[in-house]
C-alpha cells in the first residue's frame, strides 16, 4: 500500500536524503547543553559519540544482506524515524557510558540507511541515465542545515535538547508519510557478476595512497559536526543559536558545494578540483585556529564545508577505476579505511582538546591537509568525460557499487 505525495523517483531520493539528515542531525547543535549536564570534559563526550560511528561501520560491513531480505520499502521507512526516536531516548543518558550504549544501536540504522539510500541513489541514476548522486548528497547536507537552524532556534529560546528530540521525532514520522509514502525501489541495475567485495578488503599501496587524500576530509568534516558549536561556546562564549547556526553554516556551505560539483569535475581535472577543495580547507581551519571574532569563526567553518564536500568521491572514483583487481575490492578498501579514520577523530580531537584547547583540535587537521596535498594527483589529471564510463560499474555488492558511483564525475 502506498500514500502520500507522487514524486518523480529522484525527487524521492532527494527527500529521503533530507528527511533522513534532518533526523540525525539535531543533536550536534545541542552537544554543549548534553556536556553541560553531564559535566564531562571534550575528551569524554568525544569518546561517548563514537558509540556512533561503531554502529555504523558494522551496518556497512554486515547489513546488506539483511536489508534485501526485509525489502528497502519496509526497512526504510520504519528506520529513519526510527533514527529519531533513538536520539531523542539517547539524549536522556545520565552519564557518557550510557550514551556510547544507546547511541551504537543508532549507528547501526544509521549504516542501514546510508546503504538503502545510496543504493537506491544509484539505481535511479541507472533508471534516468543521468548523474543524480552529488545532488542527492547536497539535500543531505541540506537536511543538516534545516536541522542546525532548527537546533539553534529551540536552544535560544531554553527548550531542552529532550523535549528538542522528542519534537522532531513527529516531523520525521509525518515527512516519511508525506514524501516517501509511495516509494518503491528502482528495479537493480545488473544482476549479480560474481566479483562481489569481501567484508573486509585488504589494501594495497595505491588504495592507502588515496587513503591519505581522504584523511583530511573525513577529519574536518567529523570536526566541524561535532564540535563546532561546542567550539563557539567555548572559545567565545557564544549563546545557542550563534552555536547551532554555525553547524548550519557548515552544513550549508557543503550542500552548495555538492550540488553544483558535477559540473565542476567535468570541467576540470580530479586532482585540480581536490587541491582547490583542500586550499579551501587549509583557511578555513587556519581561520578557526587564529580566529579573534566570532564572525571570522563562521567563516572559517563556512570554507571547512566547501572543502570537505567532494573529496571523498573522488577519492571512490580513482579507486573504481584501478585496473588492479575488481572495483568492488578496491572501493571496499578504501571506504572501510577512511571509515576507521573517521572513527578515531572524536575521541582524537577530544583528548587534544582536553590538553591543549578546542583551537588546537581544529589545528591538528593542517599536517593531514599537507598530505591530501602531497597525494592529491592520484587522483588523475583526465577530466570524466575522457574516463571510461563502464568502470564504476564492475561493482556488484549493492553496499559498495553505490561507492563507485558517489565519486563517478
Amino acid at each position: 500500500m502506498t500514500f502520500g505525495l507522487s514524486l518523480a523517483p529522484q525527487h524521492r531520493v532527494y527527500a529521503g536524503f533530507a528527511i533522513y539528515s534532518f533526523a540525525m542531525g539535531n543533536i550536534f547543535p545541542r552537544l554543549p547543553d548534553i556536556k553541560h549536564t553531564m559535566g564531562i570534559e571534550d575528551g569524554t563526550l568525544g569518546l561517548s559519540l563514537i558509540g556512533t560511528p561503531i554502529g555504523t561501520l558494522t551496518a556497512l560491513t554486515l547489513a546488506t544482506p539483511i536489508l534485501e531480505r526485509v525489502g528497502f520499502r519496509r526497512a526504510l521507512l520504519g528506520l529513519v524515524p526510527l533514527v529519531a526516536a533513538a536520539y531523542a531516548i539517547a539524549v536522556h543518558a545520565p552519564g557518557p557510558v550510557a550514551l556510547f550504549l544507546m547511541l551504537f544501536p543508532v549507528g547501526l540504522m544509521i549504516g542501514s540507511i546510508e546503504i538503502m539510500l545510496n543504493v537506491e541513489a544509484d539505481r535511479t541514476e541507472f533508471l534516468l541515465k543521468r548523474r543524480i548522486m552529488n545532488r542527492a548528497h547536497s539535500f543531505w547536507s541540506m537536511g543538516f542545515f534545516g536541522a542546525g537552524l532548527f537546533g539553534a532556534a529551540l536552544g535560544h529560546l531554553g527548550i531542552s535538547p529532550q523535549l528538542h528530540l522528542a519534537l522532531v521525532v513527529p516531523m520525521v514520522a509525518i515527512s516519511m508519510a508525506l514524501f516517501l509514502g509511495g516509494y518503491e525501489p528502482a528495479p537493480g541495475r545488473f544482476a549479480g557478476n560474481g566479483d562481489k567485495a569481501p567484508r573486509l578488503a585488504r589494501p594495497t599501496l595505491p588504495i592507502l595512497v588515496l587513503v591519505a587524500v581522504t584523511l583530511s576530509a573525513m577529519l574536518l568534516e567529523g570536526a566541524s559536526i561535532d564540535w563546532s558549536a561546542i567550539y563557539m561556546r567555548t572559545v567565545f562564549d557564544s549563546g545557542p543559536f550563534v552555536a547551532g547556526f554555525t553547524v548550519a553554516l557548515f552544513a550549508f556551505s557543503q550542500a552548495t558545494t555538492r550540488f553544483f560539483a558535477d559540473s565542476f569535475v567535468d570541467r576540470h581535472s580530479p586532482s585540480g578540483v581536490a587541491r582547490v577543495l583542500l586550499a579551501s580547507m587549509a583557511a578555513g581551519v587556519l581561520l578557526v585556529f587564529l580566529s579573534p571574532d566570532p564572525f571570522v569563526s563562521m567563516l572559517g567553518f563556512a570554507l571547512l564545508g566547501i572543502g570537505s564536500s567532494a573529496l571523498f568521491p573522488l577519492a571512490i572514483s580513482a579507486a573504481a577505476q584501478r585496473t588492479d583487481r575488481p572495483a568492488a575490492i578496491n572501493v571496499a578498501a578504501l571506504s572501510q579505511i577512511s571509515f576507521v579514520a573517521f572513527l578515531l577523530g572524536p575521541p582524537l580531537l577530544g583528548f587534544v582538546s582536553d590538553h591543549w584547547g578546542i583551537r588546537s583540535a581544529f589545528a591538528i587537521g593542517i599536517p593531514f591537509i599537507a598530505l591530501s596535498l602531497l597525494t592529491a594527483g592520484s587522483l588523475g589529471r583526465r577530466t570524466a568525460a575522457e574516463k571510461p564510463a563502464a568502470l564504476a560499474s564492475e561493482t556488484s555488492d549493492p553496499a559498495q557499487k553505490i561507492l563507485a558511483r558517489a565519486g563517478e564525475a
